[in-house]
């Protein structure tokens, strides 16, 4: 009853707050985004919130930085999982930050009299913030199986230098089962529609230039993120007594339109995600994952009328001493013709507490 008066006067965005959707930690950005059924650390948070029941005995801190696009767009990831409840209960807080800084104000460029004056040029910054507050907790563990629940509450704040801000609010939820071997999990994006509400302030100045141009004046906008559902599943290999291999596959699915994926259609598209994991005695590990297939037109036809698939490959590695792991991607933004690639470090650390003698 409270949603949809407000439905009327907002419009669904088919890429609202797409920077949620960069993903987080080098693991799983390393696996092609395909982490739903397996993440167990304090990134869960993010991923699936049911698992950070993962997170046992001691507290789990989770950092990450990553630059785009030759350092124009800058994205800083944290999150901290807590235990509570002799390990039936795990509670979490995550912070993300996608920002591109030092952006040129054009609005003064031109001067009244029609002359161009470059010192006019100011800068500012657009940043999108999100703080998500998690709960999770185990619904039932046997001996070969363990199914936990997770829910998430988070908030968005985005900045457009000092003329646009914006406020939102949503829900997630999801659920994992671990066996011996298999996995799955499920989760449900902005369960309940995510609302962005903009307010937008201009000097009088910046209003006559707008005026002047040609450019409508924003007042107020809201904008609505749909929900989606991201469904997966994976299973453990074991190759003799030291290795294991861990494959996972992720279905993404949405339902604000038809997109440029693998299956697509109006109004529900579906886009994989693939990823493997290799560990070493649970000390190195080797990661590899194919994300972001689209149709794409081919680079070498002049017609423009040849289209080919694409995707987003990455590889990545961890390292593990004692309490912390150390862990890198290497992904590629673009296509395998016209590459964008970007190195991504992030570290994991188990906060033990030291005994006193």
């Amino acid at each position: 009853m409270i949603i949809l008066p407000a439905i009327g006067f907002a419009q669904f965005r088919k890429y609202s707050n797409e920077f949620l959707n960069i993903g987080a930690g080098a693991r799983g950005l390393a696996m092609g985004n395909a982490q739903v059924a397996s993440v167990s650390d304090a990134t869960a948070g993010y991923w699936n919130p049911a698992g950070l029941v993962g997170v046992k005995d001691h507290p789990n801190l989770n950092l990450m930085h990553a630059e785009y696009f030759a350092g124009i767009a800058k994205y800083d990831y944290a999150a901290l999982a807590i235990p509570i409840n002799d390990n039936k209960r795990t509670i979490g807080v995550s912070v993300l930050r996608f920002a591109v800084d030092d952006i040129p104000n054009t609005l003064y460029l031109v001067e009244p009299d029609g002359s161009i004056n470059y010192n006019n040029i100011k800068t500012f910054s657009s940043a999108d913030w999100a703080f998500l507050l998690s709960f999770a907790q185990n619904v039932k563990v046997t001996e070969n199986k363990r199914i936990s629940f997770g829910a998430n509450a988070k908030v968005i704040y985005r900045k457009v230098g000092s003329f646009a801000t914006a406020w939102g609010f949503g829900l997630d939820a999801g659920i994992q089962m671990h066996g011996k071997r298999g996995h799955f999990g499920i989760v449900a994006r902005d369960l309940t529609t995510t609302f962005n509400a903009w307010s937008f302030k201009f000097t009088e100045k910046e209003k006559e230039v707008l005026y002047l141009t040609n450019n409508e004046i924003p007042v107020k906008s809201t904008e609505l993120t749909a929900p989606r559902v991201v469904i997966g599943g994976g299973y453990n290999f074991r190759l003799g007594k030291s290795v294991n291999l861990m494959a996972e596959a992720n279905l993404d699915i949405t339902f604000d339109g038809k997109r440029n994926t693998v299956f697509s259609s109006d109004p529900v598209s579906v886009d994989p995600h693939l990823g493997l994991e290799a560990s070493i005695k649970e000390v190195f590990f080797v990661r590899g994952g194919i994300t972001n297939f689209q149709k794409a037109l081919a680079d070498g036809d002049t017609t423009n009328q040849k289209k080919v698939w694409i995707y987003q490959p990455s590889v990545g590695a961890g390292f593990k001493i004692k309490n912390v792991m150390l862990d890198y991607a290497f992904t590629n933004l673009a296509n395998q013709s016209n590459p964008l690639y970007t190195h991504i470090f992030s570290l994991r650390i188990n906060l033990i507490k030291k005994e006193n003698d």
